[in-house]
């Protein structure tokens, strides 16, 4: 639908901003990211100041609000970011007795991982909120949720989190996806939205300097159930044509007499950024049409950096 295109396109320009503060980005969702900005402090003053200027810029220039968390590692600035929503901005504090004070009353179910199925089986246990993680040692969490699982609530518990930023030149994976107000259907719906999700990997795709081996589909029907499904593609690529092309295999593989809630795409098989150079894949093309994708992806790149993202749209449609 044109509102979800419109705010697709205005989410892009957000991460888009987000890279003009730093290039230490590690994009989650199509508006959700995390940034590593202590780099940039010492001329962007305070992190509040700094977030309340992205703020700011992201209101001015998009007429969005945004929701920063600001913290010493990613699960508190995730827990931050969604504790005032939709337009807040929570500083965690740094010391450890007051980050334990802070996450204290909040339910177990804030805890990242901690679903329906594990809340339940805790609640069980007498364990609703964080402070009953609190008070426990690790070994009496194992019979609930099994050593590893255990030991990451217990950590997360005090705020403990060692994840670094994995920025998309790091990463072992590119995705997207897109959560519908309303479960759909309409396979035309799907497909539109499909095309959508292949070309902004496509884009990030080839921003990283990457190629991909490996793309992915994944679909959540309306009760839930997850399904993945993967290509290996014959040659590594970044082409929006042949990720498109790819999509449209596992898509026409699949039924859908169930509605779905949300509809995702990745690639994921690097090649290294030296092989999967532009030029390597302009001269070194077993398909003419490669080299003329590479040209014609590039170009639309460009316009749609100027113009945003929907100035040049897709004619072909994914079919069944």
């Amino acid at each position: 639908p044109p509102r979800m295109a419109r705010y697709a396109e205005l989410s892009e320009q957000i991460m888009e901003l987000l890279h003009d503060v730093t290039p230490m980005i590690e994009q989650i969702s199509v508006d959700e990211a995390f940034m590593d900005v202590r780099g940039v402090l010492r001329s962007s003053g305070t992190p509040e100041q700094l977030g309340r200027a992205i703020k700011k810029r992201i209101k001015d220039e998009t007429g969005l609000t945004g929701s920063l968390g600001i913290a010493r590692n990613k699960f508190l600035a995730k827990l931050g970011s969604d504790y005032r929503k939709p337009d807040g901005l929570t500083v965690i504090p740094e010391s450890d007795d007051e980050v334990k004070s802070f996450l204290a009353p909040l339910p177990v179910s804030r805890i990242w991982g901690v679903g329906k199925v594990m809340n339940q089986r805790l609640a069980e246990a007498g364990i609703r909120t964080i402070a009953d993680v609190q008070a426990l040692p690790v070994s009496a969490l194992i019979p609930i949720a099994g050593a590893v699982m255990a030991e990451h609530i217990h950590h997360l518990a005090f705020g403990i989190d060692h994840r670094p930023i994995v920025t998309e030149s790091e990463a072992k994976s590119i995705s997207a996806e897109c959560t519908f107000d309303h479960d759909v259907s309409d396979p035309g719906h799907l497909r539109s939205s499909l095309v959508d999700l292949v070309e902004q990997v496509g884009r990030r795709l080839r921003r990283s300097g990457k190629t991909a081996r490996t793309v992915h589909l994944k679909l959540r029907y309306d009760d839930f159930e997850t399904i993945t499904r993967q290509q290996t593609l014959r040659q590594p690529s970044r082409s929006d044509r042949r990720l498109i092309e790819a999509a449209a295999g596992l898509f026409a593989r699949q039924s859908f007499e169930r509605p779905v809630r949300l509809i995702g795409f990745g690639v994921s098989g690097f090649d290294g950024e030296e092989s999967g150079s532009l030029q390597g894949e302009l001269f070194a093309a077993s398909d003419p049409g490669d080299a003329r994708d590479a040209r014609l992806d590039e170009a639309v790149d460009r316009i749609r950096e100027t113009f945003g993202r929907h100035a040049v749209r897709r004619g072909g449609r994914i079919e069944t």
